[in-house]
């Protein structure tokens, strides 16, 4: 056996130890000893492995089924510039607080600064982003295995904490098994099965941490971050009898708790000056809210208290007075009193913005980002997940769509790119082997659209990906971008339409894809099925920016005067 064949040997069956049983691999010539080692262990049953050519796609797609499953999936690559393609993945892996494997093969110390090919600096390649855990080239002699093992065991403690590790790895050649002298040491792990060194994964509760008063008439807004924190705080809300503004990918964890979830709360406080009935005295902010202006616009006019990471907690606009982070049943003593009209005027002002918003979309032509997404979050079982894509697909949700309990939202909020978005709902699908759907824009779907480059000996996720072809990046149409003043340069530098057909696409990666021009259409299309497909749907986005103008016109009519 020579070094390199020992090491990855080793790192491979420590990982398993270690309970890492899924693993994404890019193919390359560096990392083969990792790469042979991992196929053999998959081919007795011990990791699941995926194999993708696109690194930057296997990184999300490894995001995705770290998200989905219960334990960090790791993603091996070569060396160069495939080690640089992971950096998206780790980027929103680190600010989501997702604990994830990267596995770089390197080469040795002495080819780098000697012109060898595919060689660059890759320690410390991801910066802050991943902890960096390097490990020294193999050797033929002894007392390596407890480092390999030791090695591998700190990496993924420090996944089960929520980080990005990356796990660098320089490989002599020969790269492949060879026939050699007897290794010079015993490459055994511990007796039964054991990881070389137990580690136990420790997440602080504060019991009771809020010291100050809280009003009756607050405010509590949920964003993405830890569900069990967003499910505790808003125990707190249901009790109190505090109104919820929920992103989607917390509405769940914050309804599980009792909490009354407002439908239309980011559509009310998009559209302007509240009246006196739904002015909070104080607003709580639980995560990491990031879609709606009108929520950003309400803080500083109200205290905000904060409820999140120390000591990154979220505060763009520095207006937080207090940032804790808990805040529990325990805490309900700093409630000072219940206000029994002020749930009752969210609801009635909620119930109001609601009838119209279904009004104005039965009067449009379908079909429309916003109703595609209200009639998908309809549409969709129990039991059902779904990735809401980045740009316009997630705030259409969050600006219509009615929150649901019974099904699981997830969305790449950390730095909230469109980079492998289908990746990242491909590796949830696999991850969770259910009814998985992803809503996506046209040119985040493109963007990604080597997450359809699956191979005939790799497992194709049970995923329905719906794409909203506008035929551009309809979002630049509601910001300040697409105002009438600036439509010389509109369409080129923001819109960016492409006019790609997205059935040759599909066919050429062998997935069905469907049209679906009506709600009827579009409802048949949805119902649950195996494996990959894609289902179209083409809005205009010529009146995108009317159309929004027009809604919250509405609404501040009937659900604010």
């Amino acid at each position: 056996m020579n070094p390199s064949t020992a090491q990855a040997t080793v790192i491979v069956d420590e990982l398993v130890r270690n309970r890492i049983r899924v693993v994404v691999v890019c193919p390359g010539s560096r990392n083969a000893p990792l790469a042979m080692a991992l196929h053999s262990a998959a081919e007795r049953g011990l990791v699941s492995l995926h194999v993708r050519t696109d690194e930057r796609s296997a990184g999300f797609l490894a995001l995705g089924l770290s998200l989905g499953g219960d334990r960090p999936a790791a993603v091996v690559c070569t060396s160069g510039t495939a080690a640089a393609n992971l950096h998206p993945a780790v980027l929103e892996a680190y600010h989501s607080g997702v604990g994830l494997l990267v596995l770089t093969a390197d080469r040795p110390a002495e080819l780098h600064g000697s012109g060898a090919n595919q060689t660059i600096d890759q320690r410390g390649l991801f910066g802050p982003a991943a902890v960096a855990v390097d490990f020294p080239v193999a050797e033929r002699r002894g007392a390596q295995n407890a480092v390999w093992r030791g090695l591998v065991c700190r990496a993924v403690a420090q996944a089960e904490h929520g980080r990005p590790v990356h796990v660098n790895i320089p490989f002599r050649e020969p790269l492949v098994p060879t026939f050699e002298p007897r290794w010079p040491e015993a490459l055994d792990g511990r007796p039964g099965g054991r990881p070389w060194t137990t580690s136990t994964v420790a997440r602080s509760v504060a019991g009771s941490r809020v010291d100050f008063p809280l009003p009756a008439r607050t405010l509590m807004v949920v964003g993405s971050g830890r569900p069990d924190r967003a499910a505790a705080a808003a125990a707190v809300a249901a009790r109190a009898g505090w109104p919820v503004v929920a992103e989607p990918s917390r509405q769940a964890a914050a309804m599980s708790s009792g909490a009354s979830v407002l439908r239309c709360g980011p559509l009310l406080l998009a559209c302007g000056e509240l009246p006196p009935a739904l002015r909070p005295d104080a607003v709580i902010v639980v995560g990491r809210p990031t879609l709606s202006r009108g929520v950003r616009g309400l803080m500083g006019t109200v205290p905000v208290y904060g409820i999140g990471d120390h000591p990154q907690w979220t505060d763009p606009q520095y207006v937080a007075e207090h940032v804790r982070g808990w805040l529990d049943l325990d805490d309900l003593s700093s409630v000072d009193g219940f206000a029994p009209d002020w749930p009752a005027a969210w609801q009635q002002a909620d119930a109001a913005a609601s009838t119209v918003v279904d009004k104005l979309l039965a009067e449009e032509d379908w079909p429309t980002g916003l109703a595609v997404a209200r009639d998908l979050m309809e549409a969709l079982p129990a039991g059902a997940t779904v990735f809401l894509g980045s740009s316009n697909p997630i705030r259409d949700v969050d600006l219509v769509a009615d929150p649901r309990a019974d099904i699981a939202v997830y969305a790449n909020r950390g730095v909230a790119g469109i980079d492998g978005n289908v990746s990242t709902a491909a590796g949830l699908a696999l991850a969770t082997d259910g009814v998985c759907y992803a809503l996506v824009g046209d040119l985040t779907f493109l963007h990604d659209l080597n997450a359809l480059a699956i191979g005939p000996h790799d497992t194709r996720p049970n995923l329905t990906i719906v794409v909203l072809n506008d035929n551009g990046g309809a979002i630049f149409a509601l910001l300040e971008q697409g105002a009438a003043e600036h439509a010389p340069s509109f369409e080129r530098v923001f819109a960016t339409p492409i006019g790609a057909d997205l059935s040759s696409l599909c066919t050429g990666y062998h997935v069905p894809h469907t049209l679906a021009t009506t709600p009827a259409d579009f409802r048949a299309a949805l119902t649950p099925a195996r494996g990959l497909r894609v289902i179209e749907t083409r809005p205009d986005r010529t009146h995108l920016r009317d159309l929004h103008a027009r809604l919250r016109a509405a609404v501040t009519e009937s659900a604010l005067r």
